[in-house]
């Protein structure tokens, strides 16, 4: 048996059962007043209220002049409330987090919670376009519907929800309370870190943090369609598998070697090149000769003695007595007698024993 801690990991998900926040009456009542906080922001910034001489005061004040020694680190702090970077490790965080605990939730509650930021955050930004402080026109006015899209702070928002998306995902109450507390840290320190480097006024952080809120508080909301979207996504996975299994390139049964057929032809001959030598200089084999270079003149008697160099006749007719004489099938062929020579007879000499003439040429006399 496997003991190897990823074994483990893969077999035993942890906890064994996953709790879903439901939408309980403290956190519509949570919901319904962060959305008061919201409209309330909203309408003082449109009226030019106390908020944006607020928001002037506090820019002209300009906190990183006073404070420039925490300019360096700070530059460094406000990523943690960028999309992009808190995004990616989040999500390897998560990822793990469903691996281990053989769910899709985690991720699919990280999408979900990015979409309604996207959606919401940035309707309202087009929508109010308002000026940031670097790009502020008119002392004390609120720079609405200039073409900006500061406000709410993205930043901010971002901070709220990627941070505290980890608290909302905890499986134990201790664990939810450190990381609520840690995700507060981080997107307040994030929100105040744009103020004090003036891309923001004070009224959009504000705004950013109402934002982020009402997207965590809304998230029970959306279970039911996360869960729809988890078990459609693990069906369409397991219809997958099911079509790569079934449909391999054979039917038949699977570790079982294929079948080669051979040609009759060459059946029991040898390998392509050395069955196509050897049949041809076999003229008596059957099925090999006839089969690959067609019918054979027929030879009666034993064969003519090879001619001699420097004798006429054609080329073929030389090349071809040459080759039946060198290459002649071992069945065929007479073993020797104990007394009987065992040297090969060659093509160019004639045999002391045999007092056989050479071949006539071709329309000449035959010699004696």
């Amino acid at each position: 048996m496997r003991t190897d801690i990823f074994a483990r990991l893969d077999r035993e998900p942890e906890p064994p059962k996953i709790e879903i926040p439901r939408m309980s009456r403290h956190r519509i009542a949570l919901f319904g007043g962060t959305l008061v906080f919201y409209l309330a922001i909203v309408v003082a910034v449109l009226d030019s209220s106390w908020l944006v001489a607020l928001d002037w005061k506090v820019m002209l004040f300009r906190p990183y002049q006073q404070w420039p020694e925490l300019h360096a680190f700070l530059d460094y702090y406000v990523v943690l409330g960028q999309r992009g970077p808190t995004a990616v490790m989040v999500a390897a965080w998560l990822g793990w987090r469903s691996w281990r605990q053989h769910t899709l939730r985690p991720l699919l509650t990280l999408g979900t919670s990015l979409l309604l930021l996207n959606i919401s955050v940035g309707a309202v930004k087009l929508g109010l376009g308002r000026l940031g402080p670097h790009y502020a026109t008119q002392i004390g006015s609120a720079e609405m519907f200039a073409g900006g899209d500061i406000f709410p702070s993205g930043h901010t928002a971002n901070a709220v929800v990627t941070w505290g998306i980890l608290a909302y995902l905890a499986t134990t109450p201790r664990a939810r309370r450190y990381l609520s507390a840690v995700s507060a840290f981080v997107s307040l320190g994030v929100g105040l870190t744009t103020v004090y480097i003036g891309t923001h006024w004070l009224s959009d952080v504000l705004l950013g943090w109402a934002a982020g809120l009402l997207i965590m508080l809304a998230l029970p909301w959306f279970e039911p369609l996360i869960t729809r979207a988890e078990i459609w996504i693990l069906s369409v996975r397991a219809s997958w598998r099911a079509r790569r299994t079934l449909g391999g390139p054979s039917a038949g049964v699977p570790g079982e070697p294929v079948p080669v057929l051979v040609p009759r032809t060459l059946e029991g001959v040898g390998d392509g090149a050395t069955a196509r030598t050897e049949a041809e200089g076999r003229p008596g084999l059957p099925g090999t000769s006839q089969a690959l270079d067609g019918p054979q003149e027929p030879e009666s008697g034993p064969g003519p003695a090879a001619e001699p160099p420097g004798a006429g006749g054609t080329p073929g007719t030389a090349g071809r007595s040459r080759a039946h004489s060198a290459h002649g099938v071992r069945a065929e062929r007479t073993p020797p007698g104990p007394a009987a020579s065992r040297r090969p007879p060659h093509a160019d000499r004639t045999p002391r024993s045999s007092a056989a003439t050479a071949r006539p040429v071709t329309g000449g006399p035959v010699a004696p």
